[in-house]
């Protein structure tokens, strides 16, 4: 995978491209990681790269199926309770960075299926089982969901980073090429495991 999304004179596929983007640093962050270490909290946060993986996937689950809703109201939205808040934010006993990769690497291919048959400007409606959600507002345009996955899922690979650096050492792109093949060079030092 490139390090940049291409150009294309497609919206839609500029905006595909984009989620799928930030899906994909996800997907780096947690490459070749052990069971421990997709739960540590190295940093001052209490989220694991295990946590940020599952929320991912499911904030970008939930909203793309908003938008294929559009413009009716997804019928998996349901008011939240105080106990479920944050459960998306938690690994499961059996998840591996390699389950977790392969869940995300197939939300990506729904993702670059689904976007180009959206109607752009359909209408979303504003989830009400949230107190962060604004007021007064009744929806937004599929494309603002779109727009919002690029950001919603951006803060959270930009945050995996830090706390795979702290884990390991590993940046972005020397994880992205690893995973990708990409040769040693001068500028390229392919990453391997500690103690490997």
């Amino acid at each position: 995978m490139p390090g940049t999304v291409a150009p294309s004179s497609s919206e839609h596929t500029l905006l595909a491209d984009y989620v799928v983007a930030q899906l994909d640093g996800i997907r780096n962050a947690g490459f070749g990681l052990t069971p421990e270490q997709l739960r540590a909290t190295p940093t001052a946060s209490t989220l694991s790269i295990g946590g940020l993986m599952s929320h991912a996937h499911a904030t970008a689950l939930g909203w793309l199926q908003r938008a294929e809703a559009a413009p009716g109201r997804f019928a998996g939205d349901a008011e939240q309770t105080a106990e479920d808040y944050g459960s998306d934010f938690l690994v499961g006993e059996t998840d591996t960075a390699e389950s977790w990769d392969a869940r995300l690497d197939e939300l990506g291919r729904r993702v670059r299926e689904v976007v180009p048959t959206l109607d752009l400007d359909a209408f979303v409606p504003v989830p009400d089982d949230a107190p962060w959600w604004p007021q007064g507002v009744d929806g937004w345009s599929v494309r603002w969901v779109l727009l919002h996955l690029v950001q919603e899922v951006g803060r959270h690979a930009g945050h995996a980073d830090l706390i795979r650096e702290s884990i390991d050492g590993a940046t972005m792109y020397q994880l992205m090429g690893t995973r990708d093949g990409w040769p040693a060079s001068d500028w390229f030092t392919p990453w391997t495991p500690s103690g490997a």
